[in-house]
């Protein structure tokens, strides 16, 4: 199964997902167009020579008559597919139902007055507005669909940061997976020195990528392990470095300056690290989201991020807003718990699956 199938085939469950609602939309306030095929008024019966006459028409000549109506019926717009008009009542409910996708108000406002922008009482299909939504989608995320930039230094250090149960350990893994069969020398550093279970469950993605895992004892300093794992790396002469950090609650300040200092310790050990820092998000969390952008950055200088759990409930409108609102990069995207289940993010996939279209 295509990235795209999986995407299109779990994402957006819930009942409120955004393809429903715009069906609703229409549908609810649905203005259909007259019949195709308008019967012609009856002709006055005029008494006419019995010479004059004309012969009867052969049947078979009235049928392409008909077809032709039919036809320009059709492209008049004269058919049964639900349509109706762009009026102030279909675009209130269409920012309502960006809200409700966790779009955010500013940029649900901005999205429908763009759509509209041209169309205003007009009247548009279903798949009309999809279409057009989906365009305005991945124009909003086209500048920021860009994978995770590889540089020449060696190692590449990579901090990964997010708030517990953010999907952190498994996109490590996945990430891990990939760079190794591309070939990459990758290892990993298990920053979350406070859980066992965590350095254990990013043991077994290790094992599952094949990429070395370095650990230390319970209750070690993380700062200390990501210098040592700097230093082992660069030793092995690796590719990269995963480095792993404890799952940080943005309204900890105990922990997010915790944070801060791995920062800190890494660049004595290298002025340049660390070379990506990416924050993942879990899609559930909606607009909480946003503030979980503006706390990582403003600790850990945020240059990327990864979107998790778009499969489930997850409206994914949110994604839309903070790549509107932050301009951050989108590496990644996540639809499950397979090591497979991460791929770049692609803004034309994303907005066909958001809408509830087809896939192309």
């Amino acid at each position: 199964m295509s990235f795209f199938a999986k995407l299109k085939d779990r994402m957006f469950k819930s009942s409120s997902k955004l393809g429903d609602g715009l069906d609703a939309i229409v549908s609810e306030g649905e203005d259909k167009a007259p019949p195709a095929d308008v019967p012609e008024a009856a002709a006055p019966e005029v008494e006419t020579p019995e010479a004059d006459v004309p012969a009867p028409r052969e049947p078979a000549a009235e049928a392409p008559a008909r077809q032709r109506t039919g036809v320009m019926g059709r492209l008049l717009g004269r058919d049964d597919t639900p349509r109706r008009v762009l009026d102030d009542d279909m675009l209130e409910e269409l920012e309502e139902l960006l809200i409700q996708s966790d779009m955010g108000v500013d940029t649900a406002l901005r999205v429908a007055a763009n759509m509209a922008e041209g169309r205003f009482g007009k009247r548009l299909s279903v798949d009309e507005i999809k279409t057009l939504l989906a365009a305005e989608v991945a124009r909003i995320m086209e500048p920021v669909a860009r994978p995770m930039p590889l540089y020449p230094k060696r190692p590449q250090v990579v901090l990964v940061v997010g708030v517990n149960g953010s999907g952190k350990t498994t996109t490590i893994g996945k990430l891990a997976s990939q760079f190794k069969a591309a070939g990459k020398s990758v290892v990993i550093a298990a920053g979350d020195t406070f859980r066992a279970a965590a350095v254990e469950q990013l043991q077994v993605w290790g094992d599952r990528a094949g990429v070395p895992v370095l650990t230390a004892p319970e209750g070690s300093d993380p700062a200390s392990l990501a210098f040592d794992a700097m230093t082992k790396a660069e030793a092995e002469g690796a590719d990269l470095l995963l480095i792993d950090t404890a799952g940080r609650l943005q309204n900890r300040a105990d922990l997010m300056e915790e944070l801060a200092k791995i920062v800190r310790v890494i660049r004595k050990k290298d002025a340049t690290a660390p070379h990506n820092t990416l924050l993942v998000l879990d899609a559930t969390t909606g607009q909480n989201a946003l503030r979980q952008v503006e706390i990582f950055r403003n600790i850990s200088d945020v240059s990327g991020l990864v979107m998790t759990k778009l499969d489930g409930t997850a409206r994914g409108g949110v994604l839309v807003a903070l790549a509107d609102k932050f301009g951050l990069p989108i590496h990644a995207i996540g639809v499950g718990e397979q090591i497979d289940d991460l791929a770049p993010f692609d803004p034309q996939d994303f907005a066909a699956a958001l809408t509830g279209q087809t896939g192309r």
